[in-house]
């Protein structure tokens, strides 16, 4: 039986996952990956490790799904988005590490950029803000004093060019390519025009010759050869057929393909994307509107979807945090149980704000804070109330969604948190919407998998993909509207705490 290898290279970690033709998760391999701090609010990613870790993976499911007696029909990939590599297309070496997406070293030019007023057609161009969570102001800080040098081989790119690129042979003939979701995350990229905007790249200086091609989401890149080639026989030749995104992905993968429907996706962050169809809305206040795919001659007459997006920074790395920062937990997986000894979290707010808050407040000098706490609190109703923390910003999202006339009629979730009964149960007391748990939880891989599998007839068409998806668990509201909202108020006093805690500058 054929499967389709989806490479989901994300922050944390890199998995290479293969579904078969039902939509089920047959296998996986994940590498963790180093982060790297070098300053207070500066994270790295080193990508000659992302790239190995791609090999590494992909070799492993494919070394077992050849002796299983299935073959590879397609890979498809997904990425975290907004994340900057810089390289050198002769050599293949990496100029710098890669700037992650919560880097926040450029929040002082994205208020100077403010100033000097050129938000508005930002907002009409990209349907971003000026943050420095996206792409344009980290390429520009690459090419700053003492930075990158422009040249005729440079590249700025993100993730899933830079493995496209490398899947493809590399510095020997090499496809240069990004997908619309990718280049609708960099602020250089007119969502309307779908194309790489002059005008935005004079603003951030960033010559446009050092940008990638922009494909669709769907349709066939290239195939593999080179370094992986080498390693994993098996997937020689094989087409690089479907990329996404990780939140596109996600929004695909749960098969959210009618407008109205909404996925949050509980990783490092929490993103929450809602379908709003093929015409490009205007810019919605705290929230972003982007590229929800194109699926280019696979589309139809409707090839391109919108979404709206709100972006929380912070929600499994707090989990993280208990862990690795704090020693409450062991592994990631007990802050279930830890939390589960508690009715509630005593009145304890944790605002997760490490690297500033995205949606709906755009504030990259807010700061974590822990407010509410008696001397009984404990471990327990700390791990808890970062389990809140989690659905309160999510609700922050769909409150702002509400604010400019969308209505949220039920949500899906998936990612790593999705497990937690408890968490979901809160996201649906706090929405009053069900909530629902599809049976695979890694959409984000099924996204990117499918996207692949469509361009090379795995699928007949997106139509087929609502089939795959299924419901493993439905959480309704519980108790009144009214207390839920007594808990959220809680939340948003917590919040008004933690904005512009930092000073510029430092």
């Amino acid at each position: 039986m054929p499967c389709v290898i989806a490479i989901d290279a994300g922050t944390s970690g890199v998995r290479a996952l293969a579904v078969d033709g039902s939509g089920a998760v047959i296998d996986v391999s994940y590498r963790e990956l180093t982060q790297h701090y070098p300053r207070p609010g500066w994270v790295e990613h080193d990508p000659i490790e992302i790239w190995d870790t791609v090999v590494s993976t992909v070799k492993d499911v494919a070394d077992r799904r050849h002796a299983a007696g299935s073959t590879i029909a397609a890979i498809g990939i997904t990425n975290q988005r907004e994340t900057v590599i810089a390289w050198d297309r002769a050599s293949g070496r990496p100029l710098h590490r890669a700037v992650v997406w919560q880097d926040r070293r450029t929040a002082e030019r994205c208020d100077q950029l403010r100033a000097e007023g050129h938000l508005p057609v930002v907002r009409e161009r990209t349907g971003l803000v000026l943050d420095p969570y996206f792409s344009g102001t980290k390429m520009e800080w690459l090419l700053g004093p003492g930075g990158v040098e422009v040249t005729d081989d440079l590249v700025l790119a993100t993730v899933d060019a830079w493995l496209i690129w490398n899947l493809t042979g590399g510095p020997d003939g090499g496809v240069l390519a990004t997908d619309a979701t990718n280049a609708s995350r960099t602020l250089l990229y007119d969502i309307r025009e779908r194309s790489w905007s002059d005008e935005l790249c004079d603003i951030f200086g960033v010559p446009r010759a050092a940008l990638p091609d922009v494909r669709p989401s769907c349709g066939r890149f290239g195939v593999v050869r080179g370094a992986l080639a080498t390693a994993a026989p098996t997937v020689a030749g094989v087409a690089v057929s479907g990329v996404a995104g990780d939140q596109q992905a996600a929004l695909f993968g749960q098969a959210c393909v009618t407008p109205g429907m909404a996925k949050v996706t509980y990783g490092t962050g929490s993103f929450v994307l809602m379908n709003v169809g093929e015409v490009c809305p205007p810019p919605s206040e705290g929230l972003l509107t982007t590229v929800a795919w194109d699926l280019g001659e696979h589309g139809g007459s409707q090839p391109v979807a919108y979404a709206l997006e709100g972006a929380v920074f912070v929600t499994g790395a707090a989990i993280q945090w208990l862990r690795d920062g704090l020693g409450l937990i062991d592994e990631a997986a007990g802050i279930g149980p830890l939390a589960d000894q508690v009715a509630d979290s005593e009145g304890v707010y944790v605002v997760p704000a490490f690297t500033g808050l995205g949606s709906p407040w755009w504030d990259p000098y807010a700061r974590g804070t822990i407010t509410g706490l008696t001397r009984g609190v404990g471990a327990a109703h700390i791990a808890r109330a970062v389990i809140e923390a989690m659905a309160y910003q999510v609700r922050d999202v769909v409150d702002a969604m509400k604010d400019v006339g969308t209505e949220l009629a039920a949500l899906r979730v998936d990612g790593g948190a999705a497990v937690l009964d408890l968490l979901l149960q809160i996201q649906a007391d706090q929405l009053r919407v069900p909530v629902s748990r599809p049976t695979t939880t890694e959409t984000t891989a099924l996204g990117a998998a499918t996207l692949a599998g469509v361009a090379e007839g795995v699928w007949p068409s997106v139509g087929d993909l609502e089939s795959i998806w299924s419901l493993e668990a439905r959480f309704e509201a519980r108790g009144s509207a009214l207390s839920a909202d007594r808990a959220y108020g809680g939340w948003r006093h917590a919040v008004e705490r933690s904005l512009g805690w930092a000073v510029p500058g430092d």
